[in-house]
């Protein structure tokens, strides 16, 4: 079992739990037995790019997060290792920010949810479909991210295939343009659990007591991760590592069965030849 996580919330994003404290999260992570986990809520923005309610913390909230996830670092050195971070969302122009929020932390994730359009709209991908042009532009984000040395796991890289039932040229193209950075910058990609984990387990907002073989019967409604994507990770030497996205009291537990539903979405001989790391 991979016995680290660097992708996990906290009420502050406002659509995780808000009755769950940090001290929570960290209480089943030991129970686990994983020994190091990051602290990587959705980033606060100096600069408001992203309007929409309860999608991430206030800036206000920024340095009592930083505070509480050192109270606990100290508190249970003994016991596991304690990060903290951010998943930022890497836009042009605001580098400068993003910056000051990696050097205020220990863990910078690239959660790219967005783009802008040629308007300089966001264009987010869970909510609508992107044009070929779009989806470069995606690939020329994370690539950036890394140049810049910002990004230290990209997270849920395949979530520009959204709305892209089909894997054709373009996809292949932006895909090989982050394998290719992810390579040369050493950056690892994390297979991201936590869209399994809300069509199976946490189907409809709700746990449900249904059987392994009755969760592996609702992965075709799985988006990412996405197979093709991962078949070609595969030819690269990329560090990989799954990422359980943690929002929810209980997520942590199903830690095991939501990588078996991952493994089986991205086939055995895929996963077999992907370098997963053991710590970062």
């Amino acid at each position: 079992m991979q016995n680290f996580n660097y992708h996990s919330h906290t009420y502050r994003c406002m659509h995780a739990d808000m009755d769950m404290s940090d001290e929570e999260y960290v209480q089943e992570y030991i129970k686990m037995g994983f020994k190091k986990i990051a602290f990587t809520d959705h980033c606060p923005e100096k600069n408001v790019i992203d309007d929409r309610p309860k999608i991430r913390m206030k800036y206000s909230q920024k340095d009592e997060y930083i505070k509480s996830i050192n109270i606990l670092k100290d508190k249970y050195r003994n016991k596991i290792k304690i990060e903290s971070g951010f998943e930022v969302e890497f836009m042009p122009g605001d580098e400068k920010n993003i910056l000051e929020l990696k050097n205020d932390s220990d863990k910078i994730i690239i959660g790219q949810h967005f783009i802008y359009d040629d308007n300089k709209k966001l264009k987010i991908f869970s909510k609508a479909e992107c044009t070929d042009e779009e989806l470069y532009r995606y690939g020329e984000y994370i690539k950036k991210s890394m140049e810049l040395k910002i990004a230290d796991i990209i997270a849920h890289p395949d979530i520009f295939l959204y709305r892209r039932p089909v894997f054709g040229e373009v996809e292949e193209a932006v895909t090989r343009m982050i394998c290719e950075a992810a390579e040369k910058y050493n950056v690892p990609l994390e297979i991201n659990l936590n869209y399994i984990f809300g069509k199976t387990y946490f189907e409809n907002k709700k746990y449900n007591n249904d059987s392994f073989e009755e969760q592996v019967k609702k992965l075709g409604n799985v988006v990412y991760p996405r197979k093709e994507f991962w078949d070609i990770v595969s030819e690269y030497d990329i560090k990989t590592i799954y990422g359980l996205d943690t929002h929810r009291r209980g997520q942590i537990m199903l830690f095991n069965e939501l990588v078996d539903l991952a493994n089986i979405i991205i086939g055995e001989e895929t996963i077999n030849k992907l370098n997963f790391v053991e710590d970062l």
